[in-house]
């Protein structure tokens, strides 16, 4: 490796308290999902309060119907998270250990699982109290990227979900045996900041774009269009970072160093690329709906 950054000293605990013979530790994922929660909930909160943003001047619910629809949403986020990452990223080793799908706290979770799980609890949710669906998912979709950005870079400094390696001077040498594991390369062994990548991505750069179409382009105008611009947002993102991304450890083997979970000729998609296609596929579809159903 001709240049290469160190990975900076960070815990992955901010703080431990210890009572009672227990450590309770504060971990920068924890703060992750929280800080994420809260910015998502005080955007949304601040739109809904802005009734000339949406369809004929009425927001598609009352501002304390976001604090009930916001435990519906955690919930959905945390079973979601975990069936998902059981079902699509490991599922023989938990049918052989069922009872170790309820162990959250030992790592595991998938955003593709995630997002099905706050789907169908907003959809429940909409269902129950009569609510108008696109304009309900566009209200939620607007601070998910903010929560994407704070966890993918609670991944950098957890030295977890790092990328494939690489030569170029940006490339971090991230700790441990798994992750300087690299075939054909001598000495210390720089990856792709992958979970980086994903914080500008699908946090930053969607997170503000977003924005922009709400308080300049009058988007909820137009319901279906700002949680489609997520969601093929997103799905975008995650395929082209899935290039650079290491994939998970059970997708690898000798005849297929890459991860592909589908082969397509000498190359082939990750379960990355996989899940993101039908992201991508129905953010399009909401866009273009979304182009002939604009109120004013």
């Amino acid at each position: 490796m001709s240049a290469l950054i160190p990975f900076p000293d960070i815990s992955p605990e901010i703080f431990t308290i210890t009572a009672f013979g227990i450590d309770f530790a504060l971990r920068w994922y924890a703060l992750a999902y929280i800080l994420g929660i809260i910015i998502a909930w005080r955007l949304t909160l601040r739109a809904l309060r802005r009734a000339a943003l949406w369809p004929g001047d009425t927001p598609p619910m009352r501002p304390e119907q976001l604090d009930d629809l916001l435990t519906w949403i955690i919930l959905g986020v945390i079973l979601g998270g975990r069936l998902g990452y059981v079902a699509f990223y490991n599922p023989g080793y938990f049918l052989e250990n069922p009872a170790q799908i309820l162990m959250v706290w030992q790592g595991g979770m998938s955003f593709h699982g995630g997002f099905l799980g706050v789907a169908l609890a907003v959809w429940l949710f909409t269902l129950r109290h009569h609510l108008p669906k696109l304009s309900t998912a566009d209200a939620i979709a607007l601070g998910v990227p903010w929560g994407l950005m704070l966890g993918r870079i609670a991944n950098f400094i957890n030295a977890e979900l790092w990328g494939r390696p690489t030569t170029l001077p940006w490339g971090v040498a991230f700790p441990g045996h798994a992750a300087q594991d690299c075939p054909d390369i001598t000495g210390i062994c720089a990856r792709h900041p992958s979970q980086l990548y994903e914080a500008a991505l699908e946090g930053l750069i969607l997170g503000l774009l977003l924005l922009w179409l709400v308080w300049r382009r009058g988007a909820f105008k137009s319901p279906g269009l700002i949680s489609g611009t997520f969601f093929a947002g997103y799905g975008a993102a995650r395929f082209v970072v899935e290039f650079f991304r290491q994939p998970d450890a059970q997708f690898v083997t000798f005849d297929n160093p890459m991860g592909h979970v589908l082969q397509i000729g000498a190359s082939g998609l990750t379960m990355g690329q996989l899940l993101s296609l039908p992201m991508l596929a129905l953010g399009l579809g909401l866009i273009a709906f979304s182009r002939r159903s604009r109120v004013t």
